[in-house]
This record gives structure tokens, C-alpha cells and sequence, in this order.
């Protein structure tokens, strides 16, 4: 079998995943509304994963980018990729996009993903015990397990992406890993140790795990 082969995919243009499958069937359901729901399910079918995610959100650059520009601000963001990709690779996950100061990942589970958001959180410790104190690193992450749409390995969307978003970006402190429900409930590294917590958001109680 040739290497031609290898990569040929027969799976049919309509149902491959891509923003063009994706951007077609959100055309058809606003043009034929009565077949929404048979849509929707299409969608899941091609879309649809259960997935381990992980956003990454780093800490300061605000401040960071007042007292020294722009320049001083995307050098700690090219930091903080070359030192967290590696971790992210290899446990086995995958880096969907960065945006900004967030990176936003995908792994087979909870246990990999938790790995890898310790040896990140390791990997800027360590650099930090050299860095001058303006450009030193700091992240907090979010984790969370469950369905997700994965669009080309190129975004993800989802409610446990949303909640994950919210623990990594808006919830967890400097230096912390917050897990959502659903990742609690598929840990299984027996040395990790976490605690349950709550907080009100926009009146809704959300419940998540600090990894100790």
C-alpha cells in the first residue's frame, strides 16, 4: 500500500468533519426549520466526541502589557506554548487553538489531561526560578470530560467546554487545576488528590474540584 493510500478518505463530503460539512448543515437548518431536530442529530453524528478538555488561561498580561508593551507581552506567550506543547504531546493530547494568552486542548482523558496540566504547571515553576520578576509565568487551568463537538481538530464547542472555560479563565487562581463535575467523576490517578468547591455565577451554583 502506497503512501497515497494510506491517507486516501472515503468518507462522503457530506458527512466529513469540516467547517464546510458544519457551515452546510447550519445552512440547511435555517432554510428547512421543520427538519431541525433531524439536523441536529446529524451534526452530533459527525461532530459529536467524548472528550477530555483543557484550557489554559496565563495570568498578569494586562498588567504586563501597560508596563512594557506589546513585544513583552507575545514573548511570554510564545514562552508559555514552547513550554507547555511538550507536556500537552506527550500525554497523548492535542492543541486545538491559541488564542490570545488561552490555549485550549483535547485529550482521550482525564487522567492524561491532568498529567499534562501538572507537568505544565512543573515546566513554569522551574522556569520561573531564573526569570526576572516581570516576565515570570503563571497559568491557571481548567479541565473538564464530556460530549463536545470537535470541528477539524480545529475548535470545540460544547456545555463542558463552556464550564471549562469558565473554571480555567474566570474561577481558578494563579498556579491552580480545576476539574468540572464530569472530570472528577473519570479521575482515576489514585496520587491525585482534590477537593470539592462551589461558586455562584450569574446566580447559578457551579460545582468543581481543586486539584491539590
Amino acid at each position: 500500500m502506497t503512501g497515497a493510500d494510506e491517507e486516501y478518505d472515503d468518507t462522503p463530503l457530506a458527512l466529513r468533519n469540516s467547517r464546510t460539512t458544519l457551515d452546510r448543515l447550519l445552512d440547511e437548518m435555517i432554510e428547512q426549520p421543520e427538519n431541525l431536530p433531524s439536523i441536529a442529530e446529524r451534526i452530533h453524528q459527525v461532530f459529536g466526541e467524548t472528550r477530555a478538555v483543557m484550557v489554559l488561561d496565563m495570568s498578569g498580561f494586562s498588567r504586563t502589557t501597560q508596563r512594557h508593551g506589546v513585544a513583552a507581552f507575545l514573548l511570554m506567550v510564545h514562552q508559555m506554548k514552547r513550554l507547555a506543547l511538550p507536556e500537552i504531546e506527550d500525554h497523548g493530547g492535542l492543541l486545538i487553538k491559541a488564542e490570545a494568552d488561552n490555549l485550549y486542548c483535547l485529550f482521550d482523558d482525564t487522567d492524561d489531561a491532568v498529567r499534562a496540566a501538572r507537568g505544565i504547571m512543573r515546566q513554569l515553576n522551574a522556569a520561573n526560578m531564573v526569570l526576572p520578576e516581570e516576565r515570570k509565568l503563571y497559568a491557571s487551568i481548567g479541565i473538564g470530560y464530556g460530549q463536545v463537538l470537535n470541528i477539524d481538530d480545529e475548535d470545540v464547542f460544547g456545555d463542558e467546554m463552556n464550564l471549562t472555560c469558565k473554571l480555567g479563565e474566570d474561577v481558578a487562581q494563579r498556579s491552580e487545576i480545576l476539574l468540572t463535575e464530569g472530570a472528577r467523576a473519570t479521575l482515576t490517578l489514585k496520587h491525585v488528590e482534590t477537593r470539592p468547591e462551589q461558586v455562584s455565577i450569574s446566580g447559578l451554583v457551579l460545582g468543581y474540584h481543586v486539584v491539590s
